[in-house]
């Protein structure tokens, strides 16, 4: 193996130890039995090489995707505890059907709660019973743009480390921390402590996200004022936050329907929301 330095024709085999461990890491038990997760994908990859404490990071790399990013090589080849190494078209295939010939594994990510809590962060997304990988990861992602603090996944939601979740962040995982396997009780009771409104997006809610913006900063009492440090809590993609979820939250907020849509998904209407919070706390 090349490690450290520049890609030589290290793999050729597709049924070699170590393609077969790369493989087995899209699976959870394999996950947690070795404390690694698959980084894939020429976005991800970039993300994980230019963060530190993705470390050590091995990245494997198929002639295709050598040719087609060259600056991204050279980075990765520069960067101390990033370990690369070259492979046929066959065994970066095998590796990953969706990787784009680039694959990385980086150790599990762990984040303190008490850490993020005591940085008291200004917008925070709480994923409650989110099991859909690709709504989860564009959550993350859409937190990220919207300048959000950190992400919370509760216990009972999506692993972060699922390969599909990692690809819809889009490299977003490698920029705050995300908190998994919180209970969603815990994850209120400790926001609320640290300053921050906790806001349930349901479409049961008795306030209009569009009401509550043309207030924001100068919100009557009884009416949430989304200029706050602000915590949004996203239900699950099928039926939404139960009745107990929702009476955890300061208020419940609906996202407006002005067309024919049924409802939004789970992605979109966290989108909507945190953007919300983020404009109001920005002309504040």
């Amino acid at each position: 193996m090349t490690s450290g330095t520049g890609p030589g024709a290290d793999l050729l085999s597709t049924r070699s130890d170590r393609v077969r461990w790369v493989r087995a890491l899209a699976g959870a038990a394999a996950r947690r039995r070795h404390g690694r997760f698959l980084v894939e994908g020429p976005q991800a990859v970039r993300e994980a090489v230019r963060d530190r404490t993705a470390r050590p990071l091995d990245l494997y790399v198929g002639p295709v995707a050598a040719d087609r990013y060259p600056e991204l090589l050279a980075e990765a080849v520069g960067a101390a505890g990033v370990h690369v190494h070259r492979g046929t078209a066959d065994v970066l295939e095998a590796m990953s059907a969706d990787a784009q010939q680039l694959v990385g594994v980086a150790p599990l990510r762990r984040h303190d709660w008490s850490e993020v809590i005591a940085e008291k962060p200004g917008l925070v997304a709480v994923l409650a019973h989110a099991r859909d990988p690709g709504n989860a990861g564009t959550v993350i992602r859409a937190a990220d743009a919207a300048g959000a603090r950190a992400a919370v996944l509760t216990d009972a939601s999506v692993d972060v480390h699922n390969p599909k979740v990692v690809r819809s962040t889009a490299g977003s995982l490698f920029h705050l921390p995300v908190v998994t396997g919180l209970p969603l009780a815990r994850a209120v009771t400790d926001l609320r402590a640290a300053g921050l409104l906790v806001l349930a997006a349901d479409g049961t809610g008795a306030h209009d996200l569009d009401d509550l913006l043309d207030v924001a900063g100068a919100a009557p009492q009884g009416v949430p004022d989304l200029s706050r440090p602000t915590a949004w809590v996203f239900g699950n993609e099928a039926w939404g936050l139960s009745a107990e979820d929702r009476a955890l939250a300061d208020d419940v907020v609906r996202v407006p329907i002005h067309g024919r849509a049924e409802s939004l998904n789970l992605a979109t209407a966290a989108t909507v929301c945190l953007y919300a919070s983020a404009r109001a706390q920005r002309a504040r």
